[in-house]
């Protein structure tokens, strides 16, 4: 597509060399993405600037530039005013990819916790209501929303192959960085508000007002909003679109158990729902009135609930033919680590343990804090794990670049009881032992990493799955029975079909 054309929209504040001369192949961020013919965006970062790579990307091949300050190259570039590269970017990237949101019914979801978990039942209802839906998030990809190349990119792939609707993650950052200028989602919903990331937006306020901006006019047609949540009621009164409020009084006649939930919605039909624990209650309702607001009747809605079995890294289920319940869950948040223990701590009310064994059973956890991150909600997650468990093992979560037993030492000062927590750096150690400390009728909790395959230590991902080690420490301590071969009386144990040959 011709330069000129795309810079249609953007406001160029100075043009070196002739646009109408390049035609542009591909909009890069990544002078590692870069291929001849790329319009490359100079993005200004907290670590590096794009700006000081420009000239590895005309190298790799790019004829020209998207800048905030002229470079001493020679490939045509395009100068916008200080700090507009990304929303620029994201309006170029729109117009190569033809606009590709207007063609699909687009709905975003924003909020600290439950964003991932609500775009995956809201995706099965449209799906339920014969709407091929995708979903774009946390597991689909490296970050929660993608940068705007990309991700425009990926609408144009879902829009050519007939995609009718997407359930879409919006990430705080997300919006900060204008990811998705240029996209206008038919509904938006809130979810909630609780501390992370500090260390990027610093205050609460600055937090709630990057979520808040997505529920304005240029970027939602309307909203749904979450009255439960102290900063989903902010929301609620100063939204500029129209707000549609949600809360658990939604739900009727609620059974609401570790694994598992039942509810009416819109007083008719019943909702089966396979996700345990009241904040997936709360995230089915936000989903549910998401659907409702698209036109989507009751029983859809019910039908699509009904048929999520399980997603990843949220409260999974464990199994392995122990007699105790093992859950994993993402939850690395004090307020996501509330609620999942919230959740286990209802499978021990739900049950006791047999007569004779002691009595009811124990909440059982194993968590840790991510390095480079928030370090304001370290010791609250102490706090949270050791008032809520009977036994709280602290470990390594994603160190990152940090020493993992100086998070640790930051994590342990929060504890409400430290006489509950037992320090283990090792995480496959501690989830080990957690196991091993598990009886007939506890629940055994094991946060933080969630879908996660990898563990990131001094800038190296090394393979680790919660949920793999969890199965594997379950096998040696409850090994599966030996499997017999079927006895064939007509012919000789040794007689092999293929004759023996190998």
């Amino acid at each position: 597509m011709p330069l000129d054309q795309l810079l249609g929209g953007v406001d160029v504040v100075e043009i070196r060399g002739d646009p109408t001369d390049v035609g542009v192949r591909a909009i890069t961020f990544d002078t590692g993405d870069v291929v001849p013919g790329s319009l490359h965006c100079c993005l200004p970062g907290t670590r590096v600037d794009g700006h000081d790579l420009a000239e590895r990307a005309v190298s790799a091949g790019a004829t020209a530039l998207l800048c905030e300050r002229m470079l001493p190259l020679d490939v045509v570039q395009a100068r916008v005013p200080q700090g507009q590269v990304r929303p620029a970017m994201a309006r170029v990237a729109a117009s190569y990819w033809g606009h590709p949101a207007s063609s699909l019914v687009m709905t975003g979801v924003t909020g600290t916790n439950g964003k991932t978990t609500v775009t995956h039942l809201l995706s099965a209802i449209l799906e339920a209501h014969g709407w091929p839906t995708e979903v774009i998030g946390t597991l689909q990809g490296a970050r929660t929303t993608p940068e705007s190349p990309l991700l425009q990119r990926q609408l144009a792939e879902l829009r050519d192959r007939g995609t009718r609707a997407v359930a879409m993650e919006v990430s705080s950052h997300a919006l900060a960085q204008h990811r998705v200028d240029g996209i206008r989602f038919a509904v938006a919903c809130f979810t909630n508000l609780s501390r992370d990331h500090l260390d990027y937006h610093r205050t609460m306020e600055a937090y709630f007002e990057a979520k808040a901006d997505l529920f304005t006019p240029a970027r939602a047609e309307a909203g749904v909003v979450n009255a439960d949540d102290h900063w989903g009621r902010c929301l609620l009164a100063q939204a500029q679109i129209p707000p549609e409020a949600f809360s658990l009084g939604d739900a009727g006649d609620p059974d609401v158990g570790p694994t598992s939930a039942t509810f009416t919605w819109d007083r008719s039909h019943r909702v089966r729902l396979a996700l345990g624990g009241r904040f997936n209650l709360t995230n089915a309702l936000a989903a549910a009135t998401m659907a409702r607001y698209l036109g989507v009747p009751g029983d859809a809605v019910a039908a699509g609930l009904s048929t999520v079995r399980s997603i990843p890294g949220r409260l999974e289920v464990v199994e392995a033919g122990q007699p105790f319940t093992v859950l994993v869950d993402y939850a690395h948040t004090p307020a996501a680590l509330e609620q999942a223990l919230e959740a286990a701590r209802l499978g021990i009310q739900s049950r006791n343990r047999p007569a004779g064994s002691g009595g009811p059973g124990r909440v059982i956890v194993v968590f840790g804090a991510g390095g480079d991150r928030d370090r304001t909600k370290r010791p609250l997650l102490a706090e949270v794990a050791t008032r809520l468990a009977d036994r709280a093992y602290l470990t390594s979560d994603n160190p990152r670049h940090e020493d993992p037993l100086a998070i640790m030492a930051e994590v342990a000062r929060g504890a409400a009881r430290p006489e509950v927590l037992v320090a283990e750096p090792d995480r496959a150690t501690a989830i080990t032992l957690a196991l091993e400390d598990a009886t007939e009728g506890d629940v055994v909790l094991v946060a933080g990493k969630g879908h996660e395959t990898a563990q990131d230590v001094a800038g190296h991902r090394a393979p680790f799955d919660d949920r793999l080690v969890a199965r594997a420490a379950l096998q040696r301590r409850y090994p599966p029975a030996p499997q017999h071969p079927a006895s064939h009386p007509d012919r000789p144990a040794d007689d092999d079909d293929d004759g023996g040959q190998q």
